[in-house]
């Protein structure tokens, strides 16, 4: 075993490991940050099998720009970033049915290409780019159409209606004043008017504001 091997390896596991991570972390931010990684580790072993230029898209694209937008996306879209209560009972099942179709398609793949032996030419980014934008020019323009579409639903989500306040502004807006006024004193009195606020209270805040 050489040294690429035992690299590859490495990258395998870490690559699998934060990937079961993704799929188990309760907490939206961490799912998207071990989700990087992943991101981060293919490219890691498309260093070890030469292939820098893909390397360099997957660092870019994925990394740079796929992980930062669900970022944004989680911070636009107000969603809970928190830990979840909710949880599925059916993990088991979910854990069997995906290793009998990874078997089954590890198993295809080694009867169809076990055998087969590719001789591998220098990276040409010159041609990767003539195919691109001859041969794959109408995949490529669907891909942006794409890319625009989850721009454009992203900005829809995130933006407010004019003279749209939401009841959280209020509420800091609220809170904020006596922090102003009262200066340290301020803070720690919201704070305990904040713990001992009742929901009713909030309700009837709710339905005094609409």
């Amino acid at each position: 075993m050489t040294a690429h091997d035992v690299v590859f390896v490495l990258l395998a596991v870490a690559g699998g490991l934060s990937a079961l991570m993704v799929v188990t972390a309760r907490n939206m931010v961490h799912a998207v940050l071990f989700l990087a990684a992943t991101f981060g580790v293919m490219a890691g072993m498309f260093l070890v099998f030469h292939a820098d230029f893909v390397a360099l898209v997957q660092v870019l694209i994925y990394v740079g720009a796929v992980a930062v937008l669900l970022m944004f996306g989680l911070m636009l879209t107000r969603a809970p970033i928190g830990r979840e209560t909710l949880d599925s009972q059916s993990r088991g099942l979910g854990l069997a049915v995906s290793m009998a179709l990874f078997g089954v398609l590890a198993a295809l793949i080694v009867q169809a290409y076990g055998d087969v032996r590719v001789a591998l030419a220098g990276p040409d980014v010159a041609a990767i780019g003539g195919s691109i934008f001859s041969q794959w020019v109408l995949p490529f323009e669907l891909l942006s159409l794409l890319l625009t579409a989850a721009l454009v639903g992203a900005i829809v989500l995130s933006r407010r209606e004019a003279g749209e306040t939401g009841q959280e502004d209020l509420a800091e807006l609220g809170e904020a004043r006596p922090t102003i006024m009262g200066g340290p004193e301020g803070v720690a009195e919201a704070r305990r008017a904040r713990q001992l606020r009742a929901p009713g209270d909030e309700r009837e805040t709710a339905g005094a504001g609409r």
